[in-house]
């Protein structure tokens, strides 16, 4: 290491940290730099952000703020890192990453190497058949109120690294800057869309909540994906018990319960006779209910499991309506597989996972919306809708792999 360097920071890694940033892509921040923009002079931007990291002379521009809008009227605000930021971030969560993933807990899902929202899923839909009470919990704004000085703390705690925990500190207090150029400083929080943001914000919910529930409620097993997780409970006092604890233990972290969110529910099947009002919950894009199954022997039986949830698949039509295929006379049924194919295997991947016919009439819009392009491609069967809808079939049925729910059976037909 050079003497007038203060900090030992690899080349390497910020080598391969630009590189995991390119894989991820993302938007421009505040200098509206793009990545091929920073690539024009890559060697040179690389060389001065490790320079300055490495000197301990790196401060953090402004994050952009952007206003998503969210599904209940409100807004979501993301906060976008410069380019060579989020190299910076991705920098310190290798050097960081690596000396708190062993500690994390394994019911803890989400932003975690080799871990995944549907194994969140599987294993919630295998305790709902051991445990008949849910507490749904969610936390209000966990991003945004994040409290510093106890993550500060916390980061101490798993490591010694002088730069790690300066550069964490820095960009934990680093402004938003909104579109009209205003400055907003920042007391809590870590911004939604930082590449170091996650694992900061796992970090602050495993002492906040996950050893928390290790030390004083062994007995309730849990998942949480982020902000989002489910409790299992053998009974309704139990499960009323832990929501009373639970606002009090967040009360003393300086979070909270999102009161919207958070509910007891009545995991009931055939076995289950009793009565309560709520009797559903919604965790990462799956509604777990009483649903009709069949059993290995073809008897039906009422089963607590999962099924895409009413809101995934209108977000889903939602974007089969933005395809706007109507409009792609000029393209070829192989350009549309091309263009589509990947979106909808992962949805199949995704949400064909647990109940998968319950996502088939999502599968069907797509039918539909590619028999419209029939019809629009070729004016012989503009006014014949049966027509183009048997023309479709045909080839379904002789290229099935066309399209992955071609494949899966779910063919275009002339009902």
């Amino acid at each position: 290491m050079s003497k007038t360097k203060s900090f030992d920071i690899s080349k390497q890694v910020v080598y391969k940290a630009y590189q995991r940033v390119k894989a991820n892509r993302g938007a421009a921040g505040i200098d509206e730099e793009s990545l091929a923009d920073f690539e024009e002079n890559l060697k040179n931007n690389l060389y001065q952000l490790w320079n300055r990291m490495s000197s301990g002379s790196y401060f953090p521009p402004p994050v952009k703020a952007v206003e998503i809008p969210k599904r209940d009227g409100g807004v979501r605000l993301l906060g976008i890192p410069t380019v060579a930021d989020r190299i910076a971030q991705m920098t310190v969560k290798m050097y960081f990453e690596p000396k708190v993933e062993p500690y994390f807990h394994p019911d803890s899902y989400g932003y975690r190497p080799g871990k995944s929202a549907l194994d969140a899923v599987r294993v919630t839909r295998e305790r709902c058949w051991r445990y008949d009470w849910v507490l749904e919990y969610d936390i209000k704004g966990l991003f945004d109120h994040i409290d510093h000085e106890l993550l500060m703390k916390a980061v101490r705690r798993h490591t010694d690294c002088r730069w790690v925990i300066l550069y964490i500190k820095r960009w934990l207090q680093a402004p938003f800057q909104t579109k009209d150029g205003e400055r907003v400083e920042r007391t809590a929080g870590t911004p939604q869309g930082g590449v170091i943001s996650p694992v900061l914000a796992n970090l602050f919910l495993h002492y906040a909540f996950d050893k928390w529930m290790q030390a004083n409620f062994p007995q309730i097993p849990w998942a949480r994906y982020a902000d989002d997780g489910i409790a299992h409970c053998k009974t309704k006092a139990e499960a009323e018990n832990l929501l009373k604890k639970l606002k009090r233990r967040f009360a003393e972290c300086k979070i909270a319960l999102h009161p919207d969110k958070t509910r007891i529910i009545y995991c009931q099947d055939d076995d289950r006779k009793g009565e309560f009002s709520i009797t559903k919950f919604d965790f990462l894009g799956y509604t777990f209910r009483p649903r009709r199954s069949k059993n290995r022997y073809g008897k039906h039986f009422i089963n607590f499991t999962p099924a895409v949830s009413n809101k995934a698949c209108k977000n889903m039509g939602k974007a089969i309506r933005n395809w706007r295929l109507h409009l792609k006379p000029d393209k070829e049924l192989q350009d549309l597989s091309h263009m589509f194919n990947p979106v909808i295997r992962g949805w199949v991947n995704y949400y064909g996972h647990f109940y998968k016919s319950e996502m088939y009439k999502v599968l069907r819009h797509i039918n539909r919306a590619l028999i419209h392009w029939v019809r629009r491609k070729y004016k012989k069967f503009t006014r014949h809708r049966r027509r183009a809808e048997r023309y479709l079939g045909r080839i379904a049925k002789h290229e099935p792999q066309l399209f992955v729910h071609w494949k899966m059976g779910i063919l275009p037909t002339a009902g």
